[in-house]
C-alpha cells in the first residue's frame, strides 16, 4: 500500500525517521513519568506497601457497614495480597476492625480505607448517605480522620436503591 507522501523515496524515509523518533520520544516520556512517579509516591501511606518497614505509628478502629438499610460484610485480609503487599490500612478478620499503620503519625481518614478497599463508591448517593462516629453524625463524612478506638458507622444509599419498594402501601410486582 502507497500511503500519502510516500511516493518519493526521500520522502518515504524522512516519514519513517519522523515516525521512529516520534516513537522513542514517546516511550522515553513515558518511562520517565512512571519512574518520577514511583519516586514522588515512594512515601506516600497510601500507595505504599510496608512489609519492609518499621511502622511505630498503629490505630485500629472499628466500621460497620449499611447499604440500602442492609448491614454489609467488610471482608478479612484488605490491604493483604498474598504476602506480596501489605498496605497500611488493612483487615485481618471479617469484623470490621480496621489496622492503620505508618512509620509516623499521619492522618488517615476513613474515606482512605474505602479507597483501598475499592469500595463502589461512585455507585452511591453521597446526598442520601451518612458517617456516624461513636454515635454522632460526622459533618466530615468520608473524610473524617481514623483515630483509635473510635467506632464508624457509614450508612450508604445506592444511586438505584427504589426507596418505593419498603412502603407497606404499595402493591407488589
Amino acid at each position: 500500500m502507497i500511503w500519502p507522501g510516500t511516493n518519493d523515496p526521500h520522502k518515504r524515509k524522512k516519514t519513517i525517521k519522523f515516525l521512529i523518533i516520534t516513537a522513542v520520544i514517546g516511550i522515553s516520556v513515558a518511562a520517565a513519568s512512571s519512574t518520577i512517579q514511583q519516586m514522588a509516591n515512594s512515601d506516600n501511606p497510601l500507595k505504599v506497601c510496608i512489609n519492609d518497614r518499621d511502622t511505630p505509628y498503629k490505630i485500629k478502629a472499628t466500621l460497620e457497614l449499611i447499604i440500602d438499610g442492609q448491614k454489609a460484610d467488610i471482608p478479612a485480609n484488605i490491604g493483604i495480597n498474598e504476602g506480596e503487599c501489605h498496605r497500611t490500612m488493612y483487615t485481618l478478620t471479617d469484623d470490621g476492625t480496621i489496622y492503620a499503620e505508618w512509620i509516623e503519625e499521619y492522618p488517615f481518614e476513613i474515606g482512605h480505607f474505602l479507597w483501598m478497599w475499592d469500595f463502589p463508591l461512585r455507585d452511591m448517593d453521597q446526598s442520601k448517605s451518612t458517617m456516624y462516629v461513636n454515635g454522632k453524625e460526622s459533618p466530615h463524612f468520608i473524610n473524617h480522620p481514623l483515630q483509635e478506638g473510635y467506632h464508624y458507622k457509614a450508612e450508604f444509599t445506592s444511586k438505584d436503591y427504589d426507596t418505593s419498594k419498603d412502603k407497606d402501601f404499595l402493591p407488589e410486582q
